[in-house]
């Protein structure tokens, strides 16, 4: 997680539109806040914060003055003295494939320089040697063709694990996935299945560009038949990938690429985790933040600043972004009765968007105040560091939006 910091910066808060006016916004409450508690936070990733530096090489304003007292917990305390292995979030994303094409022979996997090169971001990297050319396929440049490719196998019986080398080149493949890929199963009256997943990393980087830093979980969460689930830790990573994997439904798999190099310890026995449970990350009192990828990150550093503040937030990282795991987020309202999103996706037709339209239907009594949302901006992402950091949410955003709704 310390490469992550590091990479946006310990930022001050940012004048730009997804900050928040406090004269605007005024909720009352029938709630009172007590003082500073003794609570705790817990990020289940291995690492530390960094200062980190801004993008004019200066040191950056620390967002957290001053240190949180931690429980003495399993939770809290370090994972160096927990049973497992240490793995890279990559490194787990590729245990995971390669424990089920040992388990199962008909999973394969297809894409761009998957094969003997190992991938982009090293995910399949030794696969090809272990299990052969036919069943880790390197393919042409041509996302449509091995995408539909992958589809036609997974009709046929197969289970492919189709990488698309960046998930903003799917748009290639985007009537493979809608026509074919969802769709298939209903329009053939269920004489076929279509068990395939798709992955590949996404979101906004260091500077790699507009056409390089799409977020596209909202283009395909209206796509009937498709389930989409995001990872933010080795752990789910691994976990995920191998639900995914065994799922007989088409699984869109989502990847932040600056979340590849966090290290987590992770058990060595088997596990496999549901593709429709959200997490919880951090339980709390005073207000649920909903959150997924990346953003899990810079609500956790704004926790800190949060807790010392005298504010319990309750943390749950969602990671089925179709469907909604509304039972946990329900409950979770029902005992906060505030709600803020924080995603790193557009704010027009966003995932973000979907959870205040579910949660408004489903939760409306429960509310004691307007749901909020903070998302990216409606932009290009631009290539100047200083401008893309202006459009991604920052910790010091999530501290005033929980400020405002617990007024």
């Amino acid at each position: 997680m310390a490469a992550i910091i590091q990479a946006i910066g310990a930022a001050t808060t940012l004048s730009s539109p997804n900050s928040l006016d406090s004269k605007k916004f005024h909720i009352s409450s029938r709630r009172s806040f007590p003082g500073r508690k003794g609570t705790f936070f817990v990020i289940r990733s291995d690492g530390r914060l960094s200062s980190g530096l801004n993008w004019n090489g200066k040191r950056a304003e620390q967002l957290v003055t001053s240190a949180v007292a931690t429980k003495a917990d399993g939770a809290a305390a370090s994972t160096s003295s927990k049973p497992g292995h240490e793995l890279l979030l990559f490194e787990a994303l590729r245990e995971g494939l390669d424990e089920e094409m040992e388990r199962d022979r008909s999973v394969c996997v297809m894409g761009e320089d998957v094969g003997h090169y190992g991938g982009s971001y090293k995910v399949t990297k030794g696969l090809a040697e272990k299990y052969g050319d036919l069943r880790v396929l390197d393919t042409p440049i041509a996302e449509n063709s091995f995408t539909g490719m992958g589809i036609g196998a997974a009709m046929t019986g197969l289970r492919p694990v189709v990488e698309g080398m960046n998930m903003g080149f799917l748009l290639l493949a985007f009537n493979q996935i809608s026509n074919n890929c969802g769709m298939l199963h209903y329009t053939s009256g269920g004489q076929f299945k279509i068990p395939i997943v798709i992955r590949g990393p996404g979101g906004v980087g260091r500077q790699l560009g507009a056409e390089h830093s799409q977020r596209l979980e909202s283009y395909f969460q209206s796509i009937p038949g498709i389930q989409m689930v995001a990872c933010s830790t080795p752990y789910n990573a691994k976990g995920l990938m191998k639900a995914a994997i065994r799922s007989e439904n088409p699984v869109i798999l989502f990847e932040h690429v600056l979340l590849y190099n966090l290290k987590e310890r992770i058990p060595d026995e088997e596990y496999v985790l549901s593709l429709e449970e959200a997490e919880m990350v951090r339980p709390g009192e005073h207000v649920t933040i909903l959150t997924y990828s990346r953003m899990r990150y810079h609500v956790m550093q704004a926790a800190k600043t949060l807790v010392n503040k005298g504010y319990d937030p309750e943390v749950i990282d969602i990671r089925s972004l179709k469907p909604f795991d509304l039972y946990t987020i329900g409950n979770s309202v029902k005992k906060t009765h505030r709600v803020l999103i924080v995603e790193e996706c557009m704010r027009t037709g966003g995932i973000g968007a979907s959870l205040i339209s579910a949660i408004n239907e489903n939760f409306h009594d429960y509310l004691d105040a307007p749901i909020m949302c903070l998302s990216s901006q409606d932009v290009p992402t631009p290539y100047a560091g200083v401008l893309e950091n202006w459009t991604v949410v920052q910790p010091p955003q999530i501290v005033t939006a929980v400020e405002q709704l617990c007024q």
